[in-house]
């Protein structure tokens, strides 16, 4: 925006009327007809109207800006209005600084410190014992806040509430056989006051859950440290599950990227720590491909199912813009087999495999996807597979495999709904033929996303 060269303070009279005899108005109405101003306000210029030397400075403000691709007479017009009311243009030109600076303040502040997160109800009904997840409130509250243009430093917060007082709550317990190794997990049911459980549920208990740095380093090196939930692979079969360490992801080329980690899990009693590697991208146009190896690299004995490496592959195929397929393999050098286990062949292994069809936008009222899963999974097959619904777990289930179907669906701008039917079977890695149970689970939830 231009302005006189000198300088003026606004008075009363800015905001007095320019009398209608002015030549202000026939100027005004000149540049409206060649198009260079389009009005006062609501774009239509009122030439009937008297307006205040402060109205009319703000015509003329914009007529500045437009009037360079005008005529030399419009050019002329321009200039005489600008001497006019130059003290007027001084004190808008100072109110549009002071406006911008504290627009760039609050931006400023809004850059620095950033909330999203979910608000969860979730029901369902489940006739296997894992029954914490069924029917419950939860909240993910996420935080984000700025170190600098490189460094970002990141929190959680997580809260469980269940909402129905007679559901039991199970928790695992190993009951040893009286030989040194030999025994099993099994689920013991306990109660929970005021129906949380947060005794047994400490990572989302309404405290802080995780908290990381992340940042971009030499341009292109993706970091972070701390704890954060991670995950290997496109299901996140070999891991998916927070961990305390350090990763970072790096481009090699315009379609692949690498890899690595340092993780430790962040469960009771776990002391070891896993080191893996990781590349994924594209093979072809339609088609994507992620390998990983993982090790475990100290306190490897403290580990239950004896393995201390693990290596999984995965392929995601586009069949068509609105159906994808996906499968997922991992295999560990566990070896528990005989007695209360299964051959190893069964035991130390994980498949997943995908069909989705299109796919949810929040943004997006009426958009929807569906999926169909089948999973195979050992009881010593991985290093800590996500539990998507929490239907697989919890840990040592002694394997387990069935199908998975669920649909997903936005009826209101920033809120899904989801409902989830499984039929599956567990204790599939227990040798004994009473080992197996069936487990069928139905659960619908509403995501509020902010």
């Amino acid at each position: 925006m231009g302005a006189s060269t000198t300088a003026f303070a606004a008075s009363a009279d800015s905001f007095s009327d320019v009398p209608k005899n002015h030549w202000s108005y026939a100027a005004l109405d000149e540049l409206a007809k060649d198009g260079i101003i389009e009005g006062y306000g609501d774009s239509k210029f009122e030439g009937n109207r008297m307006m205040s030397r402060y109205e009319m400075a703000t015509i003329v403000a914009k007529a500045m800006d437009k009037v360079k691709s005008g005529s030399l007479g419009d050019q002329a017009l321009v200039e005489k209005l600008e001497k006019e009311y130059g003290n007027e243009l001084e004190a808008l030109n100072k109110k549009v600084d002071a406006l911008d600076k504290k627009v760039n303040a609050t931006n400023a502040l809004v850059d620095k410190f950033k909330i999203s997160g979910l608000t969860r109800v979730q029901a369902g009904s489940d006739d296997g014992k894992n029954m914490n997840y069924n029917n419950r409130f939860y909240m993910d509250l996420e935080g984000e806040m700025k170190v600098s243009d490189m460094w970002r430093a990141r929190f959680t917060i997580e809260k469980n509430a269940q909402y129905k007082s007679s559901e039991p709550v199970y928790e695992n317990k190993w009951v040893s056989d009286g030989t040194a190794t030999g025994g099993k997990w099994s689920k013991v049911a306990h109660t929970h006051a005021g129906k949380d459980n947060s005794a047994n549920d400490q990572d989302h208990n309404g405290s802080v859950s995780n908290v990381w740095v992340e940042g971009t380093i030499a341009g292109n090196w993706y970091v972070n440290a701390g704890r954060k939930w991670n995950g290997i692979g496109y299901q996140n079969l070999l891991w998916g599950n927070p961990a305390d360490g350090a990763a970072f992801y790096h481009p090699v080329s315009k379609d692949w990227m690498i890899s690595g980690l340092v993780w430790s899990p962040t469960w009771d009693g776990a002391k070891y720590t896993m080191a893996a590697g990781n590349i994924f991208g594209k093979l072809t146009k339609t088609v994507d491909a992620n390998v990983a190896y993982a090790k475990i690299v100290n306190n490897k004995e403290d580990y239950w199912t004896g393995a201390d490496m693990a290596y999984s592959i995965d392929l995601r195929a586009h069949l068509t813009p609105t159906l994808t397929a996906t499968a997922s393999y991992v295999k560990t050098n566990a070896d528990q087999g005989g007695g209360y286990w299964k051959d190893k062949s069964d035991l130390d292994r994980d498949f997943a495999y995908r069909l989705d069809y299109k796919g949810t936008n929040t943004s997006n009222v009426g958009s929807f996807g569906m999926y169909a899963k089948y999973v195979d999974m050992g009881a010593t097959g991985d290093f800590g597979h996500d539990d998507e619904w929490t239907t697989r777990g919890p840990s040592y289930s002694n394997g387990n495999k069935g199908w998975y179907v669920g649909i997903n669906y936005v009826p209101w701008q920033n809120v899904e709904w989801s409902t989830m039917y499984a039929k599956v079977k567990e204790g599939t890695s227990v040798a004994a033929a009473d080992g197996e149970s069936d487990r069928k689970i139905i659960r619908t939830q509403l995501d509020y996303h902010f």
